[in-house]
């Protein structure tokens, strides 16, 4: 079974892999998802050049660990996966950086605060979260975080990488309370319904986070904010719409573009670093699905294998009909709004332009480009590429240092 995966994956014959997939990783994890991250990790480094032999890892008990190294032009890549008993592949991750592990930034100090572990919600997708108090009576001002799109951990895992745990180690260590919480695509996938969307994703987890953060005594009941990365801050005004008790918004590389058509446009970035037959289908494929988004022929019944990144009808139908921006607008909260300019994915010229015609005039918002940050806020030089996720960093110091010093003066 691994080889025969390795050989799918060799070929780049992604439609044929979902049929490996155990049921919940076939819900969690789509083959144009896969295309895309395949791709990405390709472009990234320079170009796939071989799929070698799977290595397994027998445990004690459970699964069989699958690791399948990848060789290219300017580096290598591991996927890994894991073979149940009954035959078919029950987890799927593509790790850039070999098995480098993830180390304290040096703006964190652990003696500063503590953590203990949360549940959010009620039922079956509730989800687990982390509070971090710093060490002190307070009351302090706080922060829920709301990682980006995608099948996120609370901590935004990639590879070596944790940005929000950069963030929120970083900012309790500046007296600053957080909470961040596994998204439920992450910790239910298998337990989604069909017509879930960002909304689902997002909103009551979120709000739960908050309430349970007025609980604190530590914590300051009038100072409690929403910070977003991503696709969290283009969805945190639409929380702080449900819940006008809080008191402020961070949106870190918040994107304003469709999504679906955006996704076309990384897309083709991503087949201009490694051109090829492969990114070319890739393009292709990406603009049916997304003009299929964008005009009335979608309707709730549409599949989702008709549309970009296998998310559902329901998910763009709802994802179609928000505006951050005119929500944002809506609101009478302070926003601190930060974009970096080395960002592909979200930009200066196609997202942030929004932001800035929308909101620039009011006082109360803040909005700077951090020049030499990428879409993690992680400082760099040179063309963005795909090949910085996978390496070690940490969100820049003065990303923190601005975030911790605007909640501070709220």
């Amino acid at each position: 079974m691994a080889r025969g995966f390795a050989a799918l994956l060799r070929a780049e014959c992604f439609d044929e892999t979902v049929e490996l997939f155990a049921p919940p990783l076939r819900a969690a994890v789509s083959a144009e998802a896969l295309r895309l991250a395949w791709a990405a990790e390709a472009a990234g480094h320079g170009g796939v050049r071989e799929v070698e032999e799977p290595a397994m890892e027998a445990g004690e008990a459970g699964p069989v660990r699958v690791r399948i190294p990848v060789a290219c032009t300017n580096g290598r890549f591991t996927v890994l996966t894991s073979l149940g008993d009954d035959g078919l592949l029950h987890g799927l991750r593509i790790d850039p950086h070999g098995d480098a592990e993830w180390q304290p930034p040096h703006y964190a100090d652990e003696d500063r605060f503590t953590e203990r572990d949360v549940m959010l919600g009620t039922g079956p997708l509730a989800v687990p979260g982390t509070l971090s108090l710093p060490v002190g009576p307070g009351p302090w001002p706080a922060v829920v975080l709301l990682s980006g799109g995608g099948a996120f951990d609370r901590d935004e895992s990639s590879g070596p990488n944790k940005p929000l745990k950069d963030l929120a180690w970083g900012l309790a260590t500046r007296h600053v309370a957080v909470l961040r919480f596994d998204k439920a695509t992450f910790a239910h996938p298998d337990r989604l319904p069909s017509d879930f969307t960002m909304a689902d994703e997002y909103l009551s987890p979120a709000l739960a986070a908050v309430q349970l953060l007025r609980q604190q005594p530590e914590v300051a009941p009038d100072r409690i904010h929403l910070l977003g990365h991503s696709m969290g801050g283009k969805v945190a005004p639409r929380i702080a719409a449900a819940d006008p008790s809080i008191a402020g918004l961070v949106l870190l590389a918040a994107d304003t573009q469709p999504m679906h058509e955006a996704a076309v446009r990384v897309a083709r970035y991503l087949a201009e670093l490694a051109p090829g037959p492969s990114a070319d289908e890739m393009v292709s494929a990406l603009i049916r699905q997304a003009a299929l988004v964008a005009g009335p022929e979608l309707t709730p019944d549409t599949p989702s294998k008709l549309l970009p990144l296998g998310f559902s009808a329901a998910y763009w139908l709802d994802l179609r009909a928000y505006q951050p921006v005119a929500t944002a607008a809506g609101l009478v909260c302070p926003m601190l709004i930060l974009q970096g300019g080395r960002d592909y994915q979200v930009t200066v010229a196609d997202d942030l332009i929004h932001w800035q015609d929308g909101l620039s005039h009011r006082p109360d918002v803040t909005i700077r480009i951090h020049q030499d940050a990428n879409h993690l806020f992680f400082s760099g030089s040179g063309q963005p590429s795909p090949a910085e996720y996978a390496r070690p960093g940490h969100v820049d110091p003065a990303v923190v240092d601005e975030i911790a010093t605007w909640l501070g003066r709220q």
